[in-house]
């Protein structure tokens, strides 16, 4: 079964960095992306960032470009999300996933197949 595990969140200052983590197993072969998306209370999922699994290549929400890093290690089965000069609207819950999508590169939820539980991330002074 495929499991994505989410760590790394916690509370920071406005300024400082974060590096999240996400742990994944059992990932079929026919998942081509990984993601992370982003959610405050009473606001919708959001996209921030994908990585094809094979080649490492990324993509980014124009919003988080020059802050956030994605980045994965094959041989650890670990995908990453570097997140720098944090502002207190990235305060949410941070969710790592995985899609199959091969021609259209997945930027919407509900284009990813499987989620991690999540991790809060508090941005505050």
């Amino acid at each position: 079964q495929v499991q994505l595990v989410e760590t790394g969140g916690g509370s920071v200052q406005p300024g400082g960095s974060l590096r999240l983590s996400c742990a994944v197993s059992g990932l079929p072969s026919s998942i081509h992306y990984m993601g992370w998306f982003r959610q405050a209370p009473g606001q919708d999922r959001e996209f921030l960032a994908r990585v094809i699994w094979s080649s490492g290549n990324p993509s980014y929400a124009e919003f988080v470009k020059g802050r956030f890093t994605i980045s994965r290690d094959n041989a650890e089965n670990m995908v990453y999300l570097q997140m720098n000069d944090l502002k207190p609207e990235d305060t949410a819950v941070y969710y790592c996933a995985a899609s199959r999508s091969l021609h259209f590169p997945p930027g919407k939820a509900n284009e990813f197949e499987y989620w991690g539980q999540g991790t809060q991330v508090t941005v505050s002074s």
